[in-house]
């Protein structure tokens, strides 16, 4: 059975909790993980979300979430003047990722720091979301509570000496999943926390051997 959340869905600016709030946490999702406002958006659109979204307003509220405007902002039908005044270029396409959920996106932002990151994400219903791909790894990141995102070199100890200091700091793991291109390689861990970690803590965590980088995400908005 699933939460009252999914069964009422979230307080939003319709019409679909599922093609539109969804879509504006997944928005919120690519500006957090890109680390603030996106400079220009490609946004690839798949499955239903495709093939409706100029009904539903999905790529309207997928723009908000870029913006970081909650489900429930009034500004979200005109969320594409609002990227132009904040000089945030978009461009809407379609495509097919693949053996995907049919709520599917794939956003390729430029950020403020001159990089490109990669997001996919899937709208699962009820204005629920996961994350599914970050740049060329593997995720799964529901954006419901805390989390840390740390790219590092794949080698013995690394998580170890990252969870040892969590535990110290009293900070709670709730979930964590790794990935990584190859062994000895680039890795991505993806690591949901009970409570926030301190902008202290994370960056004694930027400081340790192996860690390439370190975003700390808070919980997207639901309502």
């Amino acid at each position: 059975m699933g939460s009252v959340f999914q069964i009422i869905g979230p307080i939003m600016v319709g019409p679909s909790s599922s093609h539109t709030a969804g879509a504006v946490r997944l928005g919120l999702a690519g500006r957090a993980i890109a680390g603030g406002q996106p400079t220009a958006a490609r946004i690839l659109l798949h499955g239903s979300f495709a093939q409706t979204y100029r009904g539903h307003g999905t790529d309207v509220a997928l723009v908000a979430g870029l913006l970081g405007m909650a489900p429930d902002d009034e500004r979200i039908p005109d969320s594409m003047k609002w990227a132009t005044e904040a000089g945030l270029g978009v461009h809407i396409g379609c495509a097919d990722l693949g053996d995907v959920h049919p709520n599917t996106v794939k956003m390729e932002l430029a950020t403020a720091a001159g990089s490109t990151v990669e997001v996919t994400g899937s709208s699962t219903g009820g204005g629920a979301i996961v994350v599914t791909r970050i740049g060329k790894f593997d995720v799964e990141f529901t954006g419901e509570s805390h989390a840390l995102i740390i790219s590092y070199k794949d080698q013995p100890g690394v998580i170890a000496r990252i969870t040892s200091l969590l535990a110290t700091e009293d900070v709670n793991i709730a979930a964590m999943r790794v990935s990584r291109e190859a062994r000895h390689a680039t890795a991505l861990a993806i690591i949901q926390l009970d409570q926030a970690a301190s902008p202290e803590l994370t960056a004694v965590l930027s400081r340790m051997s192996g860690i390439g980088s370190i975003i700390s995400l808070p919980p997207l908005a639901v309502s």
